[in-house]
């Protein structure tokens, strides 16, 4: 996870920055919405093969997933159904990526694996979020775990600017990593079941 000061850090950086947003009238979920409406013509990028060119698309229409929250609490508009829509979205910019990658290693045979990768990607992705969640519903803390989504979309950015080998091996680790942290996060609800 990242270092808490540098959270602390980001945060306050981010709140300063939201304050004209908040000026002009804007909505936090007019800014949750248009980081969707980014991941859009990114998984276009991503499955095009222009993945330099992607990564650069995830960092900015990640500056909006960080936004909202922030200018939601420096105005004062917190929202249950802010943070539910906040969720839901984040959840639909991730299988917009991962469909992105699979539409493009779908185009080649030789590349099946890749697709496979692709999918063990969205499904680990997907299920962290929902570990979390239902642990939620139930009454429990579930916030532990090796990858969250702050780190995946880091490490998928980093890995599009990059390309080549380093998108695969960031593909595997993403793959593995989202599954482990389902499975630490279902074995931290069992203890505090007990």
């Amino acid at each position: 996870m990242i270092n808490k000061s540098i959270q602390q850090w980001m945060r306050s950086v981010i709140d300063r920055l939201v304050v004209p947003l908040g000026k002009a009238g804007v909505s936090p979920n007019q800014v949750t919405i248009c980081g969707l409406i980014l991941s859009l013509p990114t998984a276009i990028l991503i499955a095009s093969g222009m993945h330099s060119w992607a990564g650069l698309a995830v960092i900015a229409a990640s500056l909006f997933d960080m936004l909202d929250g922030s200018l939601a609490r420096v105005t004062n508009k917190e929202s249950e159904f802010g943070a539910f829509l906040d969720s839901l979205l984040d959840r639909y910019v991730e299988i917009c990526y991962y469909g992105g990658l699979i539409w493009f290693y779908s185009s080649n045979v030789d590349e099946m694996n890749m697709v496979v990768l692709s999918l063990a990607c969205l499904g680990g992705s997907v299920m962290v979020s929902y570990s979390r969640a239902r642990a939620e519903g139930l009454g429990h803390d579930a916030k532990v775990g090796w990858l969250q989504r702050p780190e995946r979309i880091l490490i998928l950015s980093l890995a599009l600017l990059i390309g080549g080998w380093v998108l695969e091996l960031s593909l595997w680790f993403i793959a593995i990593a989202t599954n482990v942290t389902v499975i630490q996060r279902l074995l931290h609800v069992r203890h505090q079941m007990k």
